[in-house]
């Protein structure tokens, strides 16, 4: 590995030795299994897909069917990025995606930021989704009566994955797989079934709102930016995943194709189902798409019960992701030590630390009566999560730049910079769509990792010097 301070001497890519040790520590358990290309495609899928789909389509019907060119763009900057992922993957196929690419470019500091910035979001996330499905399971369960009935739910909605994830891979898998396939029964329901009940009068105006139509667009988008965040999983996970340079990026490809697909054929069903009038001030927009399909008012019990396995699926994905950052940067000497230990395939430290971080933001959201901080902390990590994007499709364009023969194939050469530039341009664009406060308190939170990062360098140069 290059010197810490030596930003022009990029780590040399990993040998075959070093990558079968990451790759296989802990195999020999019989609960540790790593990925192949299905269970991997799946975990980008249910990553991506969360709670959120099943209110984007009231979220922007108030612009029109316009809003769905903003769907166009961001699939096709997305599919960029996964690319990219995809192309790193191949070059440096160990665990940690944006954080081992960025370290590989620009040294330590940079890889350490983007390592930062993803568990923050991995975890802050989780309490998020956990809160949220807390909604959904209401409809099924009376839970959101009282304050500490609710935050009970939305605890055993965070210690369940995290169950999961310290059974070990294998489960892990397992666990996606169903969630995946049982989330995506009623989706697909509505998504292609609400094709044979469409009514083109429902659509309503192509343009709803005053904006001209570029303002529309990125009004639209900047409700829309976060629905694919999660393109990286397989990259952050891909010393667990079977034949990395192969499976990586075909599994970024594929759930993101995956995910795109359902979320567009799912809003243009709602939005020629349901009418627009009413879609616009609907709170369970699934729910009223199969309330016109097939009569009765089951929608909604339906709708909910697909919303807790979506989000549990994501949940189950995210706690494992948000392990496997620190792990590789813990490996690097950046993070604390403990971080960089495996048990049965799982970095469990990793997966221990978060959910009670999570949890405990959880305890402090229902009961500090602190929705302004929470929501506010839930908007930094739009900001947090496009930071390792950033640092990651900088890798990329640097590495083709500067013209390293073994980072680059030079018959590709054109092909993978515009795929970079596009990604680079997406994810500024994600930056920009989190808005001036986000951006601002978020930058404000990296710096909090600078003094981290001070301390762990400082660590490790006088273990290196003793």
């Amino acid at each position: 590995m290059h010197d810490t301070g030596t930003v022009n001497q990029p780590a040399p890519a990993p040998d075959q030795e070093e990558l079968r040790t990451e790759q296989h520590e802990d195999g020999g358990s019989r609960h540790a299994r790593r990925f192949g290309l299905p269970i991997a495609t799946c975990l980008v899928m249910g990553n991506i897909i969360g709670g959120g789909i099943f209110l984007l389509p009231a979220s922007v019907a108030p612009f029109g069917t316009i809003s769905l060119v903003a769907f166009a763009v961001l699939t096709a900057g997305a599919i960029a990025l996964a690319l990219v992922f995809g192309r790193l993957a191949r070059r440096d196929p160990r665990t940690g995606g944006p954080y081992v690419y960025a370290r590989a470019a620009f040294g330590d500091f940079a890889g350490f930021l983007a390592a930062w910035s993803y568990w923050a979001t991995a975890w802050v996330s989780n309490a998020a989704l956990a809160v949220a499905a807390v909604g959904y399971l209401d409809v099924l369960i009376p839970v959101g009566d009282h304050k500490w009935t609710a935050c009970l739910a939305a605890l055993v909605l965070q210690w369940l994955p995290a169950l999961a994830n310290f059974a070990g891979t294998r489960y892990v898998g397992a666990v996606q797989v169903v969630a995946t396939v049982l989330k995506f029964v009623p989706l697909l329901l509505v998504a292609i079934g609400g094709l044979f009940f469409f009514d083109s009068a429902n659509l309503g105006p192509f343009q709803a709102s005053d904006d001209s139509p570029a303002g529309a667009i990125s009004a639209s988008a900047a409700i829309l930016l976060f629905s694919y965040l999660g393109v990286e999983s397989a990259a952050v996970s891909a010393g667990e995943v079977r034949d990395p340079r192969r499976n990586v990026g075909r599994a970024t490809i594929l759930g993101t194709l995956g995910a795109a697909l359902v979320y567009l054929l799912g809003t243009l069903a709602v939005f020629g189902t349901v009418a627009h009038d009413k879609l616009v001030g609907s709170t369970a927009p699934f729910s009223d798409a199969v309330n016109v399909m097939f009569g009765g008012s089951w929608g909604g019990t339906a709708v909910a019960i697909a919303a807790v396995v979506s989000i549990l699926g994501a949940l189950n994905g995210w706690t494992l992701l948000s392990a496997q950052t620190p792990y590789a940067a813990a490996k690097d000497g950046l993070f604390p030590e403990v971080f960089g230990k495996k048990r049965r395939g799982v970095p469990t430290v990793g997966v221990l630390v978060t959910v009670v971080l999570a949890s405990l933001l959880t305890v402090y959201n229902y009961f500090a009566g602190s929705s302004g901080v929470f929501e506010s902390l839930v908007l930094i990590t739009t900001f947090t999560a496009t930071v390792p994007y950033l640092l990651a499709t900088a890798a990329q364009i640097y590495f083709l730049v500067s013209g390293q023969g073994e980072r680059v194939n030079r018959a590709a050469l054109v092909r993978d910079g515009v795929l970079a530039a596009i990604a680079s341009g997406f994810s500024m664009w994600l930056v920009a769509g989190s808005g001036y406060a986000a951006v601002y308190q978020g930058v404000l939170f990296l710096f909090a990792g600078v003094l981290v990062y001070a301390w762990r360098a400082a660590r490790k140069e006088r273990t290196a010097t003793h």
